[in-house]
């Protein structure tokens, strides 16, 4: 009986092993948040310094301005550039680009086509609504746009190497999705500089006078005001000696107090320069020189025209011509026939100096002949006879 009970059961056979197939699922991937919100940039740095707006304005309109020229002339992506939406001129929205980009660091544009078809329209996505997905191995298969509580996800074909989204960022050494933005470069300066004029505008509300105290020396034998005395004071300074309708007023004091004034004065601060220097500091950040904005105290340029030709060339014209270069990565063989961007020098109006000198030394070159003049010049060589 106890020998049947533990005998060992034959191995049942394996059966064959069912065809089976295999399903890949994988999650949605998760959106990267930026470090920095953009939206605190815009608020804090663009729409409350002046400095900071003066030269976002400034970078945004002429890079805006630099014509960008395609070829062949007549392409579609021209007259996409020219008119790219319903509400907005290439110029606005370029100049929109360009802001963004500047304020935040990033700057997105959205291609609006159906299917495989060639884009329709262009618009100017806001940075802070953007967000980057990235893939398993770090690329960007993604991108959501948050409006609310409307989310939309503009997905990245692997096999295709048309995205849906133009992401251009400035450099940013320790961040793979997102660029730095100047003003995050300027937080330091842009505080001050808020700070100063928030500390001027208190001071001009407290009729323009230091703070102080009120000292009691003691009259009659008592040592201290009652509770009631106290009291009453301090509620006669906050209402009748407080802010810019009772600039001047006289304070008047009862026997035993005295006033004796506590806090510095502007010119022991040295405010005025302070905040100078902190607009300098701003202006650094952003490539702007300060002989621009009216700042004085920067005698880097002799004359508004160098300080102006710096800007155009160190600033304005490598964003430009970034820009430029990709959108025609982007856009340039959307179509049949590919196009070429690039940014028409000839028609920039602060570089008409340049032009003038080159042409003169051109002209003067006699042991040039006039087909390689026209080509130094970046004119087409002249057909030949």
């Amino acid at each position: 009986m106890f020998e049947w009970l533990w005998r060992r059961a034959p191995a049942p056979q394996a059966a064959p092993a069912p065809e089976r197939k295999f399903l890949a699922w994988r999650s949605l991937a998760s959106p990267h948040w930026p470090s920095r919100d953009p939206g605190a940039f815009a608020r804090e740095g663009y729409a409350r310094n002046a400095v900071a707006y003066r030269c976002v304005r400034l970078i945004a309109e002429a890079a805006a301005s630099a014509p960008i020229k395609v070829t062949p002339e007549g392409h579609p992506l021209a007259l996409l550039l020219q008119r790219p939406n319903p509400e907005q001129t290439g110029v606005e929205l370029l100049e929109s680009f360009f802001g963004h980009l500047e304020v935040a660091g990033n700057a997105y544009l959205e291609a609006a086509a159906f299917d495989d078809e060639p884009p329709r329209e262009l618009h100017a996505l806001r940075p802070d609504r953007m967000r980057v997905v990235p893939g398993p191995n770090g690329w960007p298969i993604a991108w959501e746009h948050r409006a609310g509580e409307s989310v939309r996800r503009f997905e990245r074909d692997p096999l295709s190497e048309r995205a849906p989204i133009l992401h251009l960022k400035l450099f940013h050494p320790t961040d793979d999705w997102y660029g730095l933005s100047p003003m995050e470069a300027a937080a330091y300066a842009i505080d001050i500089h808020n700070a100063g004029g928030a500390w001027n505008k208190a001071l001009i509300d407290n009729a323009a006078r230091p703070s102080g105290a009120l000292v009691y020396s003691g009259v009659g034998g008592a040592e201290r005001l009652s509770e009631e005395q106290f009291q009453r004071i301090k509620a006669e300074l906050e209402e009748a000696h407080t802010g810019a309708a009772n600039a001047g007023r006289p304070l008047l004091l009862e026997g035993g107090l005295d006033w004796k004034p506590m806090s510095l004065t502007p010119a022991d601060m040295d405010f005025i320069e302070a905040r100078h220097a902190a607009a300098r500091e701003i202006a650094l950040a952003f490539g702007v020189p300060p002989m621009l904005l009216g700042i004085p105290g920067d005698n880097t340029y002799s004359n508004y025209r160098e300080a102006n030709l710096a800007f155009w060339r160190q600033t304005a014209l490598p964003l430009a011509h970034k820009a430029a270069r990709a959108l025609e990565i982007w856009l340039g063989d959307r179509w049949d026939e590919p196009a070429a961007l690039r940014v028409d020098l000839d028609a920039v109006p602060a570089l008409a100096a340049e032009r003038e000198a080159l042409w003169a030394r051109i002209g003067a070159a006699a042991f040039l002949s006039e087909s390689e003049k026209r080509v130094l010049a970046g004119i087409d060589a002249a057909p030949a006879p």
